[in-house]
C-alpha cells in the first residue's frame, strides 16, 4: 500500500509539475499502448489513441481522486472508453486476433520436433479458444493474463464490482474448460 500512496503522491504533484506527469507517462506509456494495440489491431490506431489516453488523463489530472487503486486503474479506464468510442466511429470492430499473438517460447536446449509442433497446436488451440470467447470475456482474459492487473483493477477498468469480476472469471474460466473438453479446441 505504500507504494499506492508514493504514487497517489506523484499524481498530486503531477496536478502542478509537467515533470511529475512525464514520471507518470514513462512507467505506464508501453503497458497502455500494448493495451490498445490488442483491442484495435492497428498500429497507427494505436499510436493515436494511446496519445490521446495521456492527453485526457493530463487535461483531466486534477478531478483524479485516489480511492486505493493504481493510477494504471484510471489511465485503462480512459483507454477503455476511447477503445469503445473507436470502434463505434469506425462501425465495424478490427481487433487483432488473439492466435495472432502467440509468441512460441524457444529455449537455447531444442526440444523435439513432435514436442515443439504439439505445443504449438496446443498454444494455437489456446487462443482460438479465447478470441472465440465474448468480448468481455476476453478483454478480462487480456487484462488478468496479458495486462497482468489484479481483480480490483479490472472492476475499475470494465466499471464493474470486484466480486462482479470474480464471478465473471469464474464463469470463464468454466467456459472454457467445457471447451477443451468437448471441441476441437
Amino acid at each position: 500500500m505504500d507504494h499506492l500512496r508514493a504514487e497517489a503522491d506523484l499524481v498530486e504533484k503531477a496536478k502542478t509539475d509537467p515533470e511529475a506527469f512525464g514520471e507518470l507517462y514513462e512507467k505506464y506509456i508501453e503497458r497502455i499502448y500494448n493495451y490498445v494495440y490488442f483491442r484495435v489491431g492497428s498500429v497507427h490506431d494505436a499510436e493515436d489513441l494511446t496519445a490521446r489516453v495521456f492527453l485526457k488523463a493530463l487535461n483531466s489530472l486534477n478531478r483524479y481522486r485516489f480511492v486505493g487503486l493504481p493510477f494504471s486503474a484510471w489511465l485503462y479506464r480512459i483507454a477503455h472508453n476511447l477503445i469503445a468510442n473507436h470502434h463505434r466511429d469506425q462501425s465495424r470492430r478490427r481487433e487483432i486476433p488473439i492466435e495472432d499473438m502467440a509468441v512460441v517460447n524457444v529455449s537455447s536446449r531444442a526440444p523435439s520436433l513432435d514436442a515443439s509442433v504439439g505445443r504449438a497446436q496446443e498454444t494455437e488451440a489456446l487462443w482460438k479458444m479465447i478470441n472465440d470467447l465474448s468480448p468481455q470475456k476476453r478483454e478480462l482474459i487480456l487484462l488478468k493474463f496479458v495486462e497482468k492487473l489484479s481483480n480490483s483493477e479490472i472492476a475499475a477498468v470494465l466499471k464493474k464490482s470486484e466480486s462482479a469480476i470474480k464471478s465473471l472469471y469464474h464463469r470463464t474460466l468454466l467456459e472454457m474448460r467445457e471447451r477443451m473438453d468437448g471441441e476441437d479446441y
